[in-house]
């Protein structure tokens, strides 16, 4: 039987377990999917080997740490050097980035959308950028620190830090960070949240299963909100494909896969 799992820190909350596993279960593919707390990023290859696995997702704060475990790329994940699903092949680890697929689908209901405010610059920020860059979004980028905007300056986005950013409108404001996942607290201060908001279309946090504080805050501003399930959805079809040699169609899978969001 083959063994899948995701790994990250926090990790407990995952629903790609369930996921996954109800595909395995009723698609009859003989494999099980797990949870690992990977507390040190640098260990994520080793930890990988050592359990024996032939696949995992990755999660916060590792898909960096994850494209450098990899000894093969697809393109776009070699583009934007950010990891969230590996898979290994004759002993070698192919990582792919599922994460901007996923996203892309998640937002098509806001189609009169053109322009993006990301609230933080992880390996999720990196990835669903470019994307939306290459359908011609405009992306700006905000950020506690200035470290991490680098590399999206050298790819041609407008940046910013948080405490030098003079607001404007936005169609689409999106919490990149992990803020609001085991606290109660925001992406960014809520006087500039409070500026920014009303003057959007919608308000989306990447974090699924709970109401964050940033969506909360959108909700009192009588902004539509949208969680992070249907990008944990879509881009969780995508990785189980890659985890099962692409056996089954794309739609056999989604058709499983969501019943996770009901159960």
């Amino acid at each position: 039987m083959q063994q899948f799992a995701i790994f990250g820190n926090p990790v407990i909350h995952s629903k790609s377990p369930l996921m996954h596993n109800l595909v395995f279960k009723h698609l009859d593919y003989s494999a099980c999917y797990g949870r690992y707390l990977l507390e040190d990023g640098a260990l994520l290859r080793e930890k990988f080997l050592d359990l024996g696995l032939k696949g995992i997702n990755i999660t916060v704060p590792h898909k960096e740490h994850a494209y450098q475990a990899c000894d093969f790329l697809d393109d776009f994940a070699k583009r934007v050097g950010a990891v969230n699903t590996i898979v290994e092949k004759d002993g070698k680890l192919h990582g792919y980035n599922t994460d901007a697929p996923g996203f892309l689908k998640a937002i098509a209901s806001f189609k009169e959308s053109k322009t993006v405010l990301f609230l933080g610059a992880g390996g999720t920020a990196r990835s669903t950028s470019m994307i939306l860059q290459d359908k011609g979004y405009s992306v700006t980028i905000l950020n506690r620190s200035k470290e991490r905007l680098e590399y999206f300056e050298e790819k041609g986005f407008e940046t910013a830090l948080i405490e030098e950013f003079q607001p404007s409108s936005f169609d689409l404001i999106i919490n990149m960070t992990s803020a609001g996942l085991e606290d109660d607290s925001l992406p960014a201060p809520k006087k500039l949240l409070d500026t920014l908001i009303p003057q959007a279309k919608a308000c989306i946090d990447v974090i699924y299963g709970k109401e964050t504080p940033f969506l909360k805050l959108a909700k009192e501003h009588n902004i539509p909100t949208k969680d992070g399930s249907d990008m944990l959805l879509y881009q969780g079809v995508i990785a189980c494909e890659h985890f099962t040699n692409h056996k089954y169609t794309t739609q056999e899978i989604e058709e499983e896969m969501k019943q996770a969001f009901i159960l």
